[in-house]
């Protein structure tokens, strides 16, 4: 197959499914989605069979346990794309609100209407939920769709298209507005990220090589993060009773997601009693910590403890090791994040109002939190019902990108004969 002909058949098709799929009204979209639920609960064994295919090739070429733990499509784990789909369901529509409705002195009216993106690329590896989740909430926010998921999941890829394809249709809306990428040659992500013409924007769901190979060549625009570098600052004015375990739980909840803690900055007149006590609590799980000299003489004889570099502070571990640094005051911590954080997601642990607030307008982050963990950074916890990923721009969507995140705003006037 020529892969270029191939992607561009796909974008044309995307197009024009956008049309019908941003003219459908919430009724239907919501069919096509119970309709998707109800053939996985159907087709199950054919998953599970297909599944097994491509955890049969992964092993055979080595992958990280790790990985096969992401591929795996368990019972539990069909209950919960079924699940997810229901829930989708029940989620209010944003089609179509309109909003900030003002008389103008012309007389005109002027608001603004939530409208579909249209076409949203979605690239993302070895997780097949994930083509479930993103095909899911494209639907519901009236978008066309193209999925590129990870070869590694190519086989319960197919099956899926298959089943969202059906249900698309039985709900009288285009088959084609989610299509799969039917190849795992790679040179189809270079198409379908140069392709303006036909895709909208593109939401990456992947490592740091993935996002940063797109962000060079991409010339659609982007919805994306490239890594998590988040801090939690314990300010010296902070409750050592919520300060303990916020720091052990932003760290040691989950080593391995965007919003675990990679930095911990501690106030200096805080540090001698703080210190010692999360390095107790540390080592009940083996976190290696790296220290800059002042933390290093505080926390002197604690087993794992390494002398940090230049380049623990803009590292993200992904693994249970963590920078500490001992800070003057908040101004430093501030002045520390905004230097090395990816505007991801950083917190401050503190009882002073003024200080709180600082914090909130000074760092330059997607979520910034007062006395919380930072894995709380999730559309789930923040009320969005699902989200298709993070995103630390600053243009369109921020933070968490649930549905309103797969919309735009267009200007809309009602007239009663206004010339000007």
């Amino acid at each position: 197959m020529d892969i270029n002909e191939y992607m561009q058949q796909l974008g044309q098709q995307a197009r024009a499914a956008s049309r019908a799929m941003a003219r459908a009204d919430s009724a239907t979209r919501n069919r096509a989605l119970l309709l998707i639920a109800d053939a996985i609960v159907r087709d199950g064994a054919l998953l599970r069979a297909a599944n097994q295919l491509d955890l049969d090739a992964a092993r055979a070429a080595g992958l990280a346990s790790a990985m096969l733990d992401r591929l795996t499509l368990s019972d539990a784990a069909i209950d919960t794309m079924v699940e997810g789909l229901r829930q989708v369901v029940a989620l209010a529509d944003p089609i179509g609100e309109i909003s900030n409705m003002k008389f103008r002195p012309s007389g005109i009216q002027v608001g603004q209407m939530r409208v579909p993106l249209g076409v949203i690329g979605i690239i993302y590896e070895a997780r097949p939920n994930v083509t479930v989740d993103a095909a899911a909430l494209c639907i519901k926010s009236g978008n066309a769709t193209i999925l590129r998921g990870g070869s590694e999941a190519i086989n319960c890829n197919r099956v899926l298209a298959k089943i969202v394809a059906e249900g698309l249709s039985g709900a009288g809306l285009p088959a084609h507005g989610v299509q799969v990428v039917d190849t795992i040659d790679r040179a189809a992500v270079g198409a379908l990220i140069t392709m303006p013409q036909y895709v909208d924007v593109i939401v990456p769901r992947g490592g740091k090589g993935l996002i940063a190979r797109l962000m060079a060549e991409a010339t659609v625009p982007m919805i994306k993060h490239l890594d998590g570098i988040c801090h939690v600052f314990i300010d010296a004015k902070a409750d050592l009773a919520k300060a303990l375990p916020i720091a052990f739980n932003a760290k040691c909840h989950r080593y391995g997601t965007c919003n675990t803690m990679e930095t911990l900055l501690v106030a200096r007149a805080i540090a001698p009693r703080v210190l010692p006590e999360l390095a107790e609590l540390y080592s009940t799980k083996e976190v290696e910590l790296r220290a800059d000299p002042e933390a290093f003489g505080l926390l002197a004889g604690y087993p794992h403890l390494v002398a940090a570099t230049e380049e623990d502070w803009s590292t993200e571990y992904l693994a249970p090791v963590l920078s500490i640094k001992v800070v003057g005051d908040l101004d430093e911590a501030i002045g520390h994040i905004n230097q090395y954080s990816s505007k991801h997601t950083d917190a401050i642990v503190t009882e002073d109002y003024s200080d709180a607030l600082r914090f909130l307008r000074e760092v330059d982050s997607a979520s910034v939190m007062v006395n919380a963990s930072t894995r709380f950074a999730d559309g789930f916890e923040y009320g969005l019902g699902a989200e298709i990923g993070i995103s630390n721009d600053k243009l369109h969507a921020r933070g968490p990108v649930g549905l309103e995140g797969l919309t735009s705003l267009k200007y809309v006037v009602f007239g009663h004969g206004e010339i000007r």
